[in-house]
């Protein structure tokens, strides 16, 4: 019998699919690594996911969001993060840089493809169709097949 402290531990995390009235999605050039990402962090242990969703897209982009529903769910194999994707719209504000991205637009679907590592793009794409949500898992970078 294992104790509690053995037990492997997961980060719970929320992703922000933001889509403006014109299709476009809200995404950050990450500060850390220079990737394109759609905004999101690490889930508060006294947040909701919809809670935490606004908070996070708040802090990053300086848009305010109204959740709409969930997206997907997925899980980064390599570091036990699970992230909770949820679709939002805009409630109000201008997008701008913040301590933790150093750029911020307004992304077409294809920008999104060709811009965003798989394993982020897949989420928005997800958030686009009308069948999900979805449970993926991924490397970091790749959504693994299964």
């Amino acid at each position: 019998m294992s104790k509690t402290s053995d037990l492997p531990r997961h980060s719970v995390s929320v992703t922000g699919v933001v889509v403006n009235d014109a299709g476009c999605v809200l995404a950050i050039k990450r500060a850390d690594d220079g990737r394109w990402v759609p905004p999101g962090g690490v889930l508060e242990l006294d947040e909701t996911p919809y809670e935490g969703v606004v908070r996070e897209v708040y802090e990053e982009t300086g848009v305010k969001v109204a959740p709409d529903h969930l997206v997907g769910v997925y899980k980064n194999m390599k570091l036990g993060v699970v992230t909770l994707a949820i679709r939002c719209r805009v409630v109000e504000g201008t997008a701008h840089t913040s301590d933790e991205a150093s750029s911020v637009r307004w992304l077409t679907l294809q920008e999104v493809s060709a811009l965003m590592p798989e394993a982020r793009a897949v989420r928005v794409t997800d958030a686009m169709r009308h069948d999900g949500p979805f449970v993926r898992v991924h490397d970091g970078t790749s959504v693994i097949p299964g």
